[in-house]
């Protein structure tokens, strides 16, 4: 099978960010990091290019800058809704982590919230994820998807509409 080279920016910028927080392992909370392009930030910090391997460099290129403080909450629709970026930010991602259980373990789930989700989470198909959604100001996205049993940088799905809901909160952040 032939593999072509990744050379679009932003997938470039979303694996290295999904490898980056795989990198600290599982059981972690949502992280988010701000997308800039390289070029801009080299020219507002440029003691960072010493950092930069030449990959970092190519035209074009984005760098994550994770975001620190993330507020804690239940409702990732709330986290997601307050989030507004200034002009300098090209573009954002966002890593959070998800049980995944087949539609049929839904049915008859206790009334009460942390009971039904106790009974999800003892489910014996139940799968643990990490999404890592990135965006850009403009519009476009991508979605990576790793599964905890499947645990591996060349097992890492890809794909544009794997969290649709993710996609439309962070293109909304760019709203003006």
């Amino acid at each position: 099978m032939n593999s072509q080279p990744v050379i679009d920016p932003l997938a470039i910028a979303a694996l290295d960010t999904e490898r980056h927080v795989a990198a600290t392992g599982w059981d972690q909370p949502a992280r988010l990091f701000a997308l800039v392009r390289t070029e801009s930030l080299l020219a507002r910090e440029p003691h960072l290019r010493e950092q930069m391997g030449p990959s970092d460099l190519v035209e074009g290129a984005l760098t994550a800058v994770e975001q620190e403080g993330l507020p804690t909450t239940t409702s990732l629709e709330t986290l997601l809704g307050r989030l507004a970026w200034p002009d300098e930010v090209d573009g954002c991602a966002f890593a959070i982590e998800r049980m995944v259980v087949p539609p049929e373990a839904e049915h008859d789930l206790p009334t009460r919230s942390q009971d039904a989700v106790d009974a999800l989470a003892a489910h014996p198909d139940r799968k643990d994820v990490r999404l890592l959604v990135a965006v850009l100001r403009e519009g476009t996205s991508i979605c990576l998807l790793r599964q905890r049993n499947h645990d591996s940088d060349d097992a890492v799905a890809t794909g544009p509409d794997i969290a649709p809901g993710i996609v439309e909160a962070l293109r909304a952040s760019f709203a003006p």
